[in-house]
């Protein structure tokens, strides 16, 4: 069994996905992050960098429980764990973890700056606005222009490169992107969607989920909580 420490967002949706995929069992834990549970102890025990998701996996790879955090590594080790979703040969393997590298430098962070600077910062900078919704649009480009050539990120099947790109492009509108602008995209985006194990993993935690507008969620998501001595 597998115990999954997490909050519906993009990167705890990748794992969701993921493990929906494999079929792993797992039990899910939910760390409010509006809440502030990844302060706890408890969670920083396994995830120092006080961000989720991370899992506990009581079956690790010697037969003893492994703690993992970052949902790159975690897909990497859910991928080695079960032979799924990372390619079947090391040019395969090695060409999807460039396009997750690209996803966990590139699409994560500029995504969310763009999301953040857009929806919630306390001041519109426009500059911060424009130079984030230009990269995101930037980042969209290369992934039409890759689906178009290949089909998934990483060749003609669908492996965690996929996985950990799709959920961040689900907000595109907040983005600052119009997705119909990029029809290859579009075309990828959308047979991910329909996949089942897709649609079960969106719905890991989403009714816990809800709207930033308290001070306190906002306090601790942007606040000086952040970044405290622990």
């Amino acid at each position: 069994m597998i115990d999954v420490y997490s909050w519906p967002t993009p990167n705890g949706h990748k794992v969701h996905i993921m493990l929906e995929e494999t079929g792993l069992p797992y039990q899910v834990h939910a760390i409010d992050i509006g809440a502030g549970d990844q302060f706890k102890p408890e969670f920083l025990a396994i995830s120092p960098n006080n961000k989720m998701p991370a899992i506990v996996d009581a079956d690790g790879p010697d037969g003893k429980p492994i703690s993992m955090f970052e949902s790159g590594a975690i897909l990497v080790y859910l991928a080695g764990k079960t032979g799924q979703f990372l390619g079947n040969t090391d040019r395969e393997r090695f060409n999807t973890l460039q396009w997750l590298m690209f996803q966990m430098g590139g699409v994560g962070p500029m995504l969310g700056q763009a999301h953040h600077f857009r929806m919630y910062a306390p001041e519109k900078v426009q500059y911060g606005i424009d130079r984030y919704t230009n990269e995101a649009k930037r980042l969209y480009g290369v992934i039409d222009r890759q689906v178009a050539k290949e089909g998934y990120l990483a060749g003609s099947e669908y492996t965690i490169a996929d996985i950990a790109t799709w959920p961040w492009l689900r907000s595109w509108q907040n983005q600052g992107v119009d997705i119909n602008e990029f029809p290859e995209l579009k075309r990828w985006f959308e047979a991910i969607e329909a996949r089942p194990a897709v649609q079960r993993g969106v719905q890991v935690l989403a009714d816990r989920r809800k709207p930033i507008t308290d001070d306190k969620s906002r306090e601790m998501l942007f606040g000086a909580t952040q970044y405290a001595k622990r």
